[in-house]
Formats: C-alpha cells, sequence, structure tokens
C-alpha cells in the first residue's frame, strides 16, 4: 500500500468534508440572520438556534482546516522495527477471530476509512485509545485496549 496515495486520499477528504462544512456555515448565517427569523417574543427562538449552528458550524470548519493543515506538512517515513509503530506506520493487527484489520497512523483529523487496491484502511490518529495503543509496538507484539466493558486484544501482523 502506498502511504502517500493514502494521505492524498485523507487530504481530498478533508477537502470535501470542508466545502460542506462552509456550506452549513452559509446556511446556517443566512438562516440566523433572514428577517423572517427575528424574534417576535421571547419564545421565538429560531433566529437564536441558528446562530448557535452557525457557530458550531464554523469551529468544525476551523477543525478541517487545522487537520488540512497537519495533513498537507505530514510527510509519513518508513517503518523503522528499532522504534516499533509510529505516527506514519501502515498496520495489519488481527484479531482472535482472526479478523484483519488495515490501520494508517496518522496525524489528528483522519478518522476515515480508505480504500487501497481491495483493501480497506482505517485512519488513526496516535491520539485515539487504539493509536496509543500501538505506539512502539512491533510486528508480533500484542495490543490490547479497554473498550468497556470488553477488553479487545491483537495481535501486530505487518507493520510498512
Amino acid at each position: 500500500m502506498d502511504k502517500a496515495a493514502l494521505r492524498q486520499q485523507v487530504l481530498d477528504r478533508l477537502a470535501e468534508d470542508l466545502l460542506q462544512a462552509e456550506q452549513a456555515v452559509r446556511t446556517a448565517h443566512e438562516a440566523a440572520t433572514h428577517e423572517e427569523n427575528i424574534a417576535e417574543n421571547k419564545y421565538d427562538t429560531l433566529g437564536l438556534e441558528a446562530a448557535y449552528l452557525a457557530t458550531g458550524q464554523a469551529r468544525r470548519a476551523e477543525a478541517i482546516r487545522q487537520a488540512i493543515a497537519h495533513w498537507r506538512q505530514f510527510r509519513p517515513s518508513p517503518y523503522d522495527a528499532s522504534k516499533g509503530i509510529q505516527l506514519g506506520a501502515l498496520v495489519c493487527l488481527v484479531d482472535a477471530n482472526h479478523k484483519q484489520q488495515h490501520l494508517f497512523l496518522g496525524p489528528d483529523g483522519g478518522s476515515m476509512t480508505l480504500v487501497s487496491g481491495a483493501q480497506l484502511v482505517q485512519v488513526i490518529s496516535c491520539e485515539a485509545p487504539l493509536g496509543k495503543a500501538m505506539l512502539g509496538k512491533c510486528e508480533g507484539d500484542e495490543v490490547s485496549i479497554q473498550a468497556l466493558p470488553i477488553r479487545q486484544q491483537f495481535e501486530v501482523l505487518r507493520v510498512h
């Protein structure tokens, strides 16, 4: 799997998300400032609710902009077995039922599923519980996370 191609897919998806978020900001702002939504009494809160929504959408758009900036600066490096799994690693985990999952450890704002050939690749950050648990691990190591009420365990099958 090509890490640069996966990185580009993330950037493309984030760009799409940003366009949608910016459109949502515009729509909510228009609703908040539209003359029909001017409060006529203290119980008429449609304009106020639209203003809150516009603020939330603007924050979301800014978070996406920051994620895009982090992903643009991000250059995944080759796997170094002496350091174990680090940011930029492409990891294949297997669970007790022999189900494999492919993970791409990236900067924040990922959390999406990509396609590489016939493989699905889940993008996670180092801040995610599974991302934190994988840091420093090597092929053959066990990774476990507590996802209440159960403990999930995986084996690191491959790292690139």
